[in-house]
């Protein structure tokens, strides 16, 4: 028998480029029937870059401030005028200081701007002050605030000495100091944020990770055809994460107590309670995405989209809420770790401020409960 000749260089080139081909064949199929590929690959890139490019930013503009006005002077309405014609600032006007600073401890102000019923008679004089009173929740976000405040006194005051007024040359002293963070310190903003992150892995993630495993090895199914009632095995597989979930937020607030020095200044059981709330609400996260999705890639690949990225990004947590587009700021409410952020950075830094603590804490117990009733159906159809 003859034997073969063995193949051109050619011949081995176009071989080798035919598999090649059909390997490539073969797993754009199989991309195009795997939606979590997809969703890694094109959807979350694309939701990234929108949300970068237009739904978070780091300039500070349209800064919510309290105005007091004692005395509606003249100079005093002029240096007023400067705060709303400019695009750094949304003043609230108010008479007294009391309504200010409940604004200001509401955190729906990030500052107050107290302007003395002697303005007037100090400007012609030469040694006018002015009161600043800024949140130091975030302490780079309060230097800014300080320096806009600087600046629209010194265009005020540069003005007046241009019109010939009495007394405008010498320079208008305002008096700063720091709410809630007198150190400027950012620790103080940044480690009641990591709590939520903290929070949030160990409740949404590692539930929808060993209900995700369940399902795959096939033993969840074996616990279903027995006695057990759905909620029973629900709350059988959520309360060890549970206690892990206290267990990491005891050490997160020792650590921040004790090697941030992050003060506590609201109560320990408001605290432990807000938690909790938050906890049972990523716990019912994770056993809704686990109970539609039965794969531990494509459960935590969701979880990561629908709780870690949102906690992350639009909570709060790094990203002034309000300097936000109008649309991405109505998607955050519908999002848990808003309401828990609020509640940390209030009790860590301004004590127990119930008109903050109330509200956020009945939406928590709200999410709480619907996702504890969806997930609960979401299994008993799993048992159909």
């Amino acid at each position: 028998m003859t034997p073969r000749p063995p193949p051109s260089a050619s011949d081995a080139w176009r071989s080798k480029v035919r598999r090649v081909r059909a390997l490539v064949r073969k797993e754009a199929h199989q991309v195009a029937r795997d939606p979590s590929s997809i969703a890694i690959g094109v959807v979350l890139p694309l939701i990234l870059i929108l949300l970068f490019g237009y739904g978070l930013s780091l300039d500070v503009k349209n800064v919510p401030v309290a105005l007091v006005i004692e005395e509606p002077t003249p100079e005093a309405m002029e240096l007023v005028a400067g705060f709303q014609l400019s695009s750094y600032f949304h003043p609230r006007i108010t008479r007294s200081m009391p309504p200010a600073q409940q604004l200001l401890l509401e955190h729906r102000v990030d500052g107050i701007v107290r302007i003395p019923a002697d303005f007037s008679r100090h400007v012609a004089a030469g040694d006018a002050q002015l009161q600043l009173i800024v949140h130091g929740g975030d302490a780079n976000r309060a230097r800014i605030i300080e320096g806009y405040v600087q600046g629209v006194v010194g265009v005020w005051a540069a003005r007046q000495a241009a019109d010939g007024r009495a007394g405008a040359a010498a320079p208008v002293n305002v008096v700063e100091r720091l709410w809630f963070n007198e150190a400027n310190d950012s620790s103080y903003f940044l480690v009641p944020g990591l709590v939520v992150l903290v929070m949030t892995l160990i409740g949404a993630l590692l539930t929808t990770m060993v209900m995700a495993r369940e399902w795959e090895r096939g033993t969840l199914e074996a616990l279903l055809v027995t006695p057990v009632r759905s909620e029973e095995i629900l709350l059988g597989k959520t309360l060890p994460y549970f206690v892990l979930g206290l267990i990491g937020f005891v050490l997160c607030v020792l650590s921040a107590k004790f090697l941030f020095h992050v003060p506590l200044r609201g109560s320990l059981w408001v605290l432990l309670t807000a938690s909790t709330l938050y906890l049972f609400v990523a716990l019912g996260i994770g056993l809704l995405i686990s109970s539609w999705v039965k794969n531990q890639l494509v459960a935590s690949q969701l979880t990561m989209l629908v709780t870690f990225m949102p906690a992350f990004m639009l909570s709060g947590f790094l990203f002034d809420l309000r300097s936000m587009p109008t649309v991405v700021r109505l998607i955050t409410y519908v999002l848990p770790a808003r309401y828990y952020v609020a509640l940390l950075q209030s009790v860590f830094l301004a004590g127990d401020v119930w008109s903050v603590i109330v509200p956020n804490s009945l939406v928590l117990a709200g999410m709480g409960a619907a996702l504890a009733l969806a997930s609960r159906a979401a299994m008993r159809k799993s048992l159909d």
